[in-house]
């Protein structure tokens, strides 16, 4: 049984288990590695780490086990530098980029009062006045209002 690892889980066991603090970590860090997502790679990076061991240890180790779907060795670099500096959290932080689309009530009826007392003001004037992007407009007036596409009348 090449890599199963069996723990025989008695009210003892339980009971000295307490008394490592580092005992749970290691349990985690068992289960992650049969998981080869990212979070579950920083995981053990954070309790190699907290053993003590060194960034290229903790790389070759990865490599080992994680084989082509290890992280890189400067991500895995990266956030040995974040944990001594005793960052915990192990999710992705938000990244810059596209916004997420903020379409609540009050900004949908704005958008809807705007055309009907001007039907030919652009979305670029309506996202100026209500100061939201031209995209999250667009949303809006096709996807929430169900307003046509304007066509020119020479059509």
């Amino acid at each position: 049984m090449d890599g199963v690892v069996v723990l025989q889980v008695t009210p003892a066991f339980l009971k000295a288990s307490h008394q490592y603090p580092h005992f749970w970590r290691v349990v985690s860090a068992i289960r992650c590695m049969m998981d080869s997502s990212r979070s579950a790679q920083r995981t053990v990076i954070q309790f190699l780490r907290a053993e003590g061991e060194h960034a290229l240890q903790i790389y070759s180790r990865n490599k080992e086990v994680y084989e082509e779907k290890c992280l890189s060795r400067c991500t895995i670099f990266r956030w040995c530098q974040r944990y001594e500096a005793v960052r915990v959290n192990i999710k992705d932080l938000p990244r810059p980029g596209e916004a997420h689309v903020v379409t609540n009530s009050a900004t949908i009826s704005a958008v809807d009062e705007l055309i009907r007392q001007n039907r030919r003001m652009a979305i670029h004037e309506i996202s100026v006045e209500l100061s939201i992007s031209k995209g999250t407009v667009h949303h809006i007036i096709h996807k929430k209002l169900g307003y046509a596409q304007w066509v020119p009348k020479h059509l």
